[in-house]
């Protein structure tokens, strides 16, 4: 049996932009997903703190400081909301007992800590 738990997270972030004809996802800075963990095409869940939304998309390399809402998520936050992206893991319980999430915290500049 698999257990899942949190893998990665990127907590706080600021949405920058929306892109509605995009294909589809949330763009996230290159730096951001190497020390989360984040996979470039990774399934996500996102938390909108500002309007209380939650939706699965998957993440992007996009630009430094930025994070952008694309295709049909963007009617679902805007510029200035804070997120919550978050991937899950699954796990064999021996693995899940030692296993800590990588925890991402971003700044109201967006800048993610060390």
């Amino acid at each position: 049996m698999l257990v899942t738990l949190l893998k990665s997270k990127i907590h706080r972030a600021v949405v920058t932009g929306s892109s509605l004809n995009y294909a589809g996802s949330i763009s996230l800075p290159p730096s951001w997903l190497r020390k989360a963990g984040i996979l470039e095409f990774e399934k996500v869940l996102v938390a909108d703190l500002d309007n209380g939304g939650r939706f699965e998309t998957y993440a992007i390399a996009g630009r430094e400081g930025e994070v952008t809402l694309n295709g049909a998520t963007a009617r679902l936050g805007q510029p200035g909301d804070r997120v919550i992206i978050m991937a899950w893991g699954a796990f064999e319980p021996a693995e899940a007992a030692g296993f800590r999430p990588r925890i991402v915290l971003v700044d109201e500049n967006n800048r993610a800590g060390d």
